[in-house]
């Protein structure tokens, strides 16, 4: 049956649909634009650069409430193409492919960290909008392809938010403040917080307090890709 779709639907580069000669992710162009996020890193957030504590100057400052933040690609070229595809130009089959990317590129990862998946959750008001939540059917096809749980209903968005594309650090804490509630079932629980791309991670710090004040033991922060940032 798998050998009949790939006839019918021949795999293509997730990030500009060329037909792909074989199993893969990306067209021979867009391998070339795509970055693995260096080493060495933040111990806390995995900003990647050499520092003398082993934490980034960010969160020195701030600490992050999470274990670990990590993406093992960069959010630029191909990679930040297919997520933008994904997002915002309705193709949530694009869910699957990105899945088994970071399945691929997060294995080191998914071998030390063996905790149930939670997606992190748009409001009702974006779901509506978009039709389908990226970080859902990406934590989805994700725990199909690893055989691990999805606890989807660990985590949900309360409180409508502002976009957070051009807001300061502070402004993103601000308006992401108090919109997540977390489910008493995490109680007792690690979790591992799925996203598609991780920025300054003032909203995955925030579903992190939500989760850790349910009683979560843990929460480890993973998403596809990471956004480079200019260090104070």
């Amino acid at each position: 049956m798998e050998g009949l779709l790939e006839l019918v639907y021949p795999p293509a580069c997730v990030a500009c649909d060329e037909v792909l000669p074989g199993a893969g992710f990306f067209c021979e162009a867009c391998e070339a634009l795509v970055l693995e996020t260096p080493s060495p890193r933040c111990r806390s957030c995995s900003e990647p650069g050499a520092f003398p504590s082993a934490r980034c100057p960010r969160c020195e400052h701030r600490p992050p409430p999470f274990t670990l933040a990590f993406a093992p690609l960069e959010h630029d070229g191909a990679v930040a193409k297919a997520i933008h595809r994904f997002k915002y130009e309705q193709r949530p089959d694009l869910a699957r492919p990105l899945a088994a990317l970071l399945a691929t590129s997060a294995r080191a990862f998914f071998r030390d960290v063996t905790a149930p998946l939670v997606p992190l959750p748009l409001h009702a008001g974006r779901f509506r909008e978009r039709g389908y939540d990226q970080a859902t059917l990406l934590a989805v096809e994700l725990g199909q392809l690893l055989e691990r749980p999805v606890r989807d209903a660990w985590l949900d968005r309360v409180r409508a938010t502002a976009r957070q594309v051009g807001l300061s650090e502070d402004a993103r804490d601000e308006n992401v403040r108090g919109a997540f509630v977390a489910s008493p079932e995490v109680k007792g629980s690690a979790v591992v917080l799925i996203d598609d791309v991780y920025t300054t991670g003032s909203t995955a710090a925030e579903a992190t307090r939500a989760l850790r004040a349910a009683g979560a033991t843990e929460v480890f922060v993973l998403t596809l890709a990471r956004a480079r940032r200019e260090l104070a």
